[in-house]
């Protein structure tokens, strides 16, 4: 990886750009092979460091993994190891492979969170579950230590959010559990319904009620399966906004309607446009943008990883934007950047919005008004995380000059060959 990266704005990009698989899909569903000593097939994995760490996590334990191309085969015939704190990097993807060691070894032991800077994710709705489930917890300094007695049981559960991490440790706990589990307040994002679209080729029972309820009845083993991964929301919008901000034409291989309903709409308030066609979306850049209220939300709002790359189009608009960030606390910190680039943005710690929000009266800024349009100018940028370094990303291909990034290992977690897709659509970007 090269230590610094050389953008030059102010081209419109053009081009087509093939969509991996989520992420948030993939990483999940291969900790989930952990479940069987049978083999499980992952197609269309994305190549990117996510999946390595998750593929490093279940190799750890046991697994035998083999990728061929984006198809990757994964077979646990034992538990070999119940800890996995020698991961090369700490990881919030370690928590999810709690609920597999706990059915195959009955007990297990993983290190404390990771990932990106966005703000705390507390662990406690996993382990509460959990213990509900019959496991005994034990937190120390370097991790978190689970063993149960038997099986775990079946049980209702009733999220106080509909938090994706905790649905999936939820599910992966219930589809071995003696009896039913009733998970109420569930969230229902497109890789939650993949990664159960995985776990019934494998053999479990799983139900998908009204509103955020799931039912799951346990079963004593599970079995391989084949299952192509459906493709990645957050890479399709990215790259939407970089048409949009750079008011150029991108196609989009591969991104599917059903996924990006909200971003579409949010896309045709603010003046630019898209066309559904056959295998992906084209996203069309224009002219004349306008400001909009913007909310994101859990599924089916807009979708928190949608908020930086669309900020950046955002700076482009006529008029006031208003975006509350209702999922994430603290997601507003590349905005910084963007304001010595020259955008107008002020964060305040108010809601400005009329979603429900946990963060009211916490002094979290978690609000934004911005104004435009204002031209951005180049800068030395150090890029911190997935999402806002690819918003960094968009702004140094908007502005005038030339522009050095730094930090670009951080894309290298969400997006597969970041820098030749970039160069594919006409970006002038060179690495050093």
């Amino acid at each position: 990886m090269a230590d610094k990266f050389i953008v030059t704005g102010g081209n419109a990009l053009h081009g087509t750009v093939k969509v991996a698989g989520a992420k948030n899909a993939a990483s999940k569903m291969i900790i989930a092979s952990l479940l069987t000593a049978d083999e499980v097939i992952l197609a269309n994995v994305p190549l990117q460091k996510e999946s390595d760490i998750a593929r490093e996590l279940v190799t750890m334990l046991g697994a035998q993994s083999d990728l061929v191309d984006h198809t990757l085969t994964l077979q646990t015939a034992t538990i070999a190891s119940t800890s996995a704190m020698q991961l090369s990097r700490k990881n919030r993807l370690a928590i999810l492979a709690l609920a597999p060691l706990l059915h195959r070894a009955g007990e297990a032991y993983v290190p404390t969170l990771g990932g990106d800077k966005i703000g705390p994710r507390p662990v406690n709705f996993h382990l509460d579950a959990l213990e509900k489930m019959g496991a005994k917890i034990e937190v120390d300094h370097d991790g978190y230590r689970a063993s149960v007695e038997g099986r775990l049981k079946g049980t209702l559960i009733e999220l106080p959010y509909p938090s994706v991490g905790a649905t999936e440790t939820i599910l992966l706990a219930g589809v071995m559990a003696q009896g039913r589990t009733v998970l109420k307040n569930a969230a229902i994002e497109p890789e939650i319904v993949d990664l159960i679209m995985l776990l019934q080729k494998m053999g479990a029972i799983i139900e998908m009620g009204a509103g955020r309820h799931i039912e799951i009845t346990g079963v004593e083993k599970l079995h391989g399966c084949r299952h192509v991964i459906l493709p990645d929301r957050m890479e399709a919008a990215s790259f939407g906004s970089m048409a949009i901000a750079t008011r150029g034409e991108i196609f989009c291989e591969g991104a599917k309607h059903r996924d990006m309903i909200t971003f579409l709409n949010a896309v045709r308030r603010m003046g630019a446009d898209y066309e559904v066609k056959n295998g992906g979306i084209l996203f069309k850049g224009g002219k004349n943008y306008q400001g909009l209220k913007l909310e994101t939300d859990t599924h089916p709002g807009f979708m928190t990883d949608w908020q930086q790359p669309f900020v950046v189009a955002l700076t482009q608009a006529e008029g006031t934007s208003v975006v509350h960030e209702t999922v994430y606390e603290d997601r507003f910190g590349y905005t910084e950047t963007l304001r010595e680039m020259g955008a107008d943005i002020t964060i305040f710690d108010t809601c400005l919005g009329e979603v429900s929000c946990r963060f009211k009266d916490h002094n979290h800024k978690h609000s934004a008004i911005i104004k435009g349009p204002t031209p951005l100018k180049a800068a030395d940028i150090k890029l911190l995380d997935i999402r806002a370094g690819l918003a960094c990303v968009i702004a140094s291909l908007v502005a005038e000059g030339t522009s050095t990034l730094t930090g670009f290992e951080h894309l290298e977690r969400g997006y597969e060959d970041l820098y030749g897709k970039l160069k594919s659509i006409g970006a002038d970007i060179r690495a050093e």
